[in-house]
Formats: structure tokens, C-alpha cells, sequence
């Protein structure tokens, strides 16, 4: 018998937190978060997602054992960007027990129904802005910096609940040791026609601040057309500024200008999923010294976010951006690239993937389940 417990104290949140480092304890690929992030990002009072949107976390309780989680949470900023009416769920771990799992998308499917919602949508940590996505495809690596990692019997227990496809991520790996040719003699060919400025965040520290509100302006205007596409709040925006910015390498980080007017900008970040690695979620004397040896190490780097405004797209600026994270990264030795997440259909994302030598190499997949009116 399965029982459904919300999480109402610290020591719940502690078994929601603590149940992948049991499930993933044998797998090489899983990368442990670091555990006093996790309870920051639970807090209602640090996260400003608590601020416009309701949350609720469950853990599925058998034979005495946490054997499963899950939230449920609804997005006020996705159904009023898209004028819908769906609630979300979330932070799925489940043994392999499909009884354990209907326990825990029942409740969030319930949970969502009080609340009006025609639809659940999921897996969203919270929303499409940080981790999304369940991993389907590519469990012989570890993920990039905040990217998914889940179980491969996942897929099996999600679909037999009955959860449907709404919608795959892909992850494209590029594997380079020098500039492609093609993108190369494009970039040149480009620089010469269009009146394109590509400038690396600015290391003042005084600039920096009015780079990042650009940043923020361009990622509003940038992204609004997009499937699923939420914009951030103030709030948000400034935590996830703060969460990245000491990860952030300046001279990955560009700006594209047109005439003076900011036109798109491109946010790649050094995998640091592989200093993480080695701390297994801890902070100690032992994890620090190989979090050190490991940071010198980074070979790899996930390109997170690239948005042109819509007046300005056409013009070849993303492949200007293509052409300077590979001029400042390779002499970082950060020679694999990630490009992701890119929506299954978007053609244009696909194309400048595929032109960069990459392939997919991991899927990552969004569900949909109705939810009948309560009575």
C-alpha cells in the first residue's frame, strides 16, 4: 500500500531532497545537486518562484520507505503569457513501481484539478527557465549544467499512467578542436555585410550591471514567440543572475548590437556539472580540494540560451555567436559543446546545429495529461 505524504516540515523536505542519492547511488552518470542548494531553492522565503505561483510537494511513502516524490505547482507567468489554464508537475523520482508512480501523478493530477486546471504539464523544475524535461534518450553520459538526469524505466512508468507526449527537447553534442570551416568563412562573410557589433559581457563591474538588464531586455523580446516560453519576473531574473554570474565566464557570455540597439545575445556556461561531479552534492575539505582540481579540468561548455529580437533575426547574427564562443572557448580547451535545449520542431535551431557537426545525443521529453472538470 502506497501512501501519499505532502511535505509539510524540514524533515520531509530532507527525505524529498535525500531519495535520488539512494535511487542514483550505483549510477556514474547522475550528478548529485549540492544539498544546501537544494534546501535554498525550496524555500519560499529565497525562491522568488513562491513569490507569483503555488507549490506543493509529495512524497510517496511505502512499507515504512520514501520510495517516491513529486510536485505540483501551477505557473502564473506561463498561463498568462499563453492564455492557459494548465497546472505543472515536477521533481519525479520513483523506484520502479508503476503502483508508486500512479500514486504520485494522481496526486499532482489532483491536486492541479482543485485548482481549476485543465491540464498537467511535466516534468518542470520549476518551469522551462531551469530544469525540464524527462530524459528518454542519452543515459550513457552524465548531463550538462542544469540538465536532467533520470532513470530509464522513467519513460515506461510515465506512459503507462497514461501522460502523453506534448513535446521533445534535444541536446546536440559538438565535438571540435577548431573552428568548423563552414561557420568560419560564414562569419567573415557576414561581419562584412551586416552592420553587427558582438561584444563579450563587460568584466567592470559597473557595466556589467547594465549588460545583464540588456541581457534581460533582449531574453523578454527575444523568446516571446517561442513554444512554452515564460518570461522571467525581476525577481527571478536577479536569482538566476546571482546563481550563474560566479559560474560565468565573461568572455562566453556575448551581445550582439545593430546600430547601437541591442539586438540578440548568447549564454554559454563551462560545465561545471563536472565539478559537481565530485562533490556528490557535499561541501567539505575533502570535496572542495576536488572541486578545485576539477575546475581546472573543464573540458566542456553547454551553450544555454541564444534569443535575437525579431527584427534583427535573418541577419546571421546567431551564427556570429556560433563563431565567437568558438574563438574564446578552444583556447579554454573547452572543446565539447552542448547546444540545448532545442524545441523537436524548430527548424532553424535544428539546421545551425547540424551545421555546427552536431548530433543528438540526448532526448528530452514533455507530457501532457487532461484533467476533467471536479464535480
Amino acid at each position: 500500500m502506497v501512501a501519499i505524504k505532502p511535505v509539510l516540515n524540514s524533515q520531509d523536505l530532507k527525505r524529498f531532497i535525500m531519495l535520488p542519492f539512494r535511487l542514483y547511488k550505483d549510477d556514474p552518470n547522475w550528478v548529485a545537486p549540492l544539498i544546501g542548494e537544494q534546501k535554498k531553492f525550496f524555500n519560499p522565503a529565497k525562491n522568488p518562484y513562491y513569490k507569483h505561483s503555488e507549490v506543493m510537494l509529495f512524497l510517496a511513502v511505502k512499507d515504512g520507505r520514501t520510495v517516491g516524490r513529486i510536485s505540483a505547482h501551477t505557473n502564473t507567468q506561463h498561463n498568462k503569457e499563453h492564455n492557459d489554464n494548465i497546472g505543472f508537475f515536477g521533481f519525479f523520482e520513483s523506484e520502479d513501481d508503476q503502483e508508486v508512480a500512479d500514486a504520485l501523478f494522481a496526486a499532482a493530477y489532483e491536486w492541479n484539478r482543485y485548482r481549476g486546471k485543465t491540464a498537467m504539464r511535466g516534468p518542470m523544475n520549476f518551469s522551462v527557465n531551469q530544469e525540464c524535461g524527462l530524459l528518454i534518450d542519452g543515459f550513457d553520459s552524465p548531463p550538462m549544467v542544469m540538465m536532467r538526469h533520470d532513470k530509464p524505466y522513467y519513460q515506461k512508468l510515465y506512459e503507462n499512467h497514461g501522460l502523453v507526449k506534448v513535446m521533445d527537447l534535444y541536446a546536440y553534442l559538438a565535438e571540435n578542436k577548431e573552428i568548423p570551416p563552414r561557420v568560419e568563412k560564414a562569419a567573415q562573410l557576414i561581419e562584412r555585410r551586416a552592420r553587427v557589433d558582438i561584444r563579450s559581457l563587460s568584466k567592470n563591474k559597473k557595466q556589467l550591471r547594465k549588460d545583464i538588464e540588456t541581457v534581460f531586455q533582449i531574453y523578454t523580446k527575444a523568446w516571446e514567440y517561442n513554444w512554452g516560453a515564460v518570461p522571467m519576473t525581476d525577481a527571478e531574473f536577479d536569482a538566476i543572475v546571482d546563481e550563474l554570474l560566479p559560474l560565468a565566464d565573461p568572455e562566453l557570455v556575448f551581445i550582439a548590437e545593430v546600430d547601437g540597439k541591442p539586438a540578440g545575445f548568447s549564454l554559454a556556461l563551462p560545465n561545471y556539472n563536472e565539478v559537481l561531479h565530485v562533490m556528490r552534492g557535499r561541501i567539505n575539505p575533502i570535496t572542495l580540494v576536488k572541486a578545485l582540481i576539477a575546475k581546472k579540468n573543464i573540458r566542456s561548455a553547454r551553450v544555454i540560451t541564444m534569443g535575437v529580437i525579431k527584427e534583427y533575426q535573418g541577419r546571421g547574427i546567431d551564427t556570429l555567436f556560433y563563431y565567437h564562443q568558438y574563438k574564446n572557448g578552444l583556447p579554454k580547451k573547452l572543446f565539447r559543446g552542448e547546444f540545448s535545449w532545442v524545441l523537436e520542431n524548430n527548424t532553424m535551431m535544428i539546421r545551425a546545429a547540424e551545421m555546427l557537426g552536431g548530433r543528438i545525443y540526448k532526448t528530452y521529453r514533455l507530457y501532457d495529461q487532461e484533467i476533467a472538470p471536479a464535480n
